[in-house]
């Protein structure tokens, strides 16, 4: 197989496993040292090549603020394993950001058609609606995608690169 052929075969695997989850634990940086944290996501696969995440966060949580001081993050979305042989994920680079309110329509519809229930405030419960109210709009432009996938074996990594346009 090409390595043109591996790589488009490796950026299908990382749409299907991004497209059948929902939460990735976001890493940040700040005074405090390394933070993560597990944050329900939307993916837009842009024609250009490339790849945005958005999200939603309150703007004092420590990620949010950290992000204001230092863009660049790392994120992880993976299955549940119980064995070596069945761990598969995806590790991400890339840079966050805050949506400004022309932006953030986007967003809001992405996170709607993936989360129906919580994502479109006319649907969603009442604690989560009044929340969404408070809450900041982020992408998660994605530079880098490591896919690891043990099940066709050890230590089967594969890079993919997304244009951050």
């Amino acid at each position: 197989m090409s390595e043109r052929a591996t790589a488009t075969d490796a950026a299908a695997r990382v749409r299907a496993l991004l497209s059948s989850h929902s939460t990735m634990t976001l890493a940040s940086a700040g005074a405090g040292g390394a933070w993560a944290a597990p944050v329900f996501y939307a993916e837009r696969f842009g024609d250009d090549g490339s790849l945005r995440l958005v999200f939603v966060s309150s703007p004092a949580s420590r990620h949010a603020l950290e992000l204001e001081a230092d863009a660049r993050v790392a994120a992880a979305v993976h299955d549940d394993a119980r064995d070596w042989q069945s761990i598969r994920g995806v590790q991400l680079a890339g840079r966050a950001r805050a949506l400004d309110a022309d932006e953030s329509g986007e967003a809001r519809r992405l996170y709607a058609a993936k989360f129906p229930v919580i994502g479109d405030p006319a649907c969603a419960p009442e604690p989560i609606a009044r929340a969404f109210e408070h809450a900041r709009w982020f992408v998660l432009v994605v530079e880098r995608a490591f896919l690891t996938d043990n099940t066709v074996g050890f230590g089967k990594r594969e890079e993919v690169v997304y244009t951050a346009a």
